[in-house]
């Protein structure tokens, strides 16, 4: 079988995978919705649910805007929210950014609380039992640990050293009231995968991550945390080629998984999207 057709029966499979657990989330669980962060991630996943669901996706977009993105990405999401009439929802932990909060308080504590925090707020104000996450077991450690269907309890904790396996994709769908549910239907897929359905699909996708002067962003975050690569990847090829032969890691670039070793994990566990 040639390496073209293994890509296509792959990509198929993922997507086929990713758009069941889109259906019986929507089927199993309550009121949802998708955290939307403006990533390739996110966007893979906004393309999948308007396929899930036949060009309309029956629950809202959220952004939890820090207040400290990449000016582009902003600019990039009102175009890109105007254009498919996206039902977006956009918070702010005002409340922090007036207390000045910022990455000068220490960048964990920074993410704490304006991304923790702030997505603990939106569940609260709408009453959602369950968000959808574009996040990969490839994209760093603690990520690896989570469940397709990952149960986050009253307090928005995530027990997770305590966990069901998902054995034959059979998913726990019943949790108990007040607790949320993290829903990932890109668990399965790693970066290449994301970056070869992109250009099979043809989604459109924010230009950050493509190389100018020898520079280009892997992952996109607040811009005093998230650092460029050096690269030459101007073009969808370029960037899956590049891919194919790189040793370093997605999240190099971004400041914060380099405070503490288990940065990630401790995030995670409190409540981190």
């Amino acid at each position: 079988m040639s390496q073209a057709i293994e890509t296509a029966d792959k990509l198929d499979k993922l997507e086929a995978e990713s758009i069941y657990i889109l259906r019986e989330a929507y089927k199993k669980l309550g009121k949802l919705g998708m955290l939307w962060s403006i990533g390739k991630d996110s966007t893979v996943l906004l393309w999948l649910a308007k396929k899930a669901f036949y060009g309309h996706c029956p629950f809202p977009f959220i952004h939890v805007d820090t207040k400290h993105k990449i000016p582009e990405m902003i600019a990039y999401r009102d175009r890109v929210a105007k254009e498919l009439n996206l039902d977006l929802i956009v918070h702010t932990n005002q409340a922090a950014i007036d207390a000045g909060m910022g990455p000068d308080k220490g960048r964990l504590a920074c993410c704490q609380a304006l991304k923790t925090e702030g997505l603990k707020q939106v569940v609260k104000e709408y009453g959602f039992d369950g968000l959808i996450v574009g996040v990969r077991r490839d994209e760093e450690g603690s990520r690896s640990k989570e469940r397709v269907f990952s149960e986050r309890k009253e307090d928005d904790a995530w027990d997770y050293a305590n966990q069901l396996p998902e054995l034959w994709d059979q998913f726990k769908t019943d949790f108990p009231k007040g607790h949320h549910i993290r829903v990932h239907p890109l668990l399965a897929w790693n970066e290449l995968d994301i970056w070869e359905y992109i250009r099979r699909e043809n989604i459109p996708i924010i230009d950050l991550y493509f190389a100018k002067n020898g520079k280009r962003y892997r992952s996109l975050g607040c811009a005093c945390c998230t650092g460029q690569i050096e690269s030459e990847a101007d073009t969808l090829d370029k960037i899956i080629e590049e891919l194919k032969h790189t040793t370093t890691s997605e999240r190099a670039g971004r400041k914060q998984d380099q405070e503490d070793s288990y940065a990630m994990q401790k995030l995670r566990k409190e409540g981190y999207m």
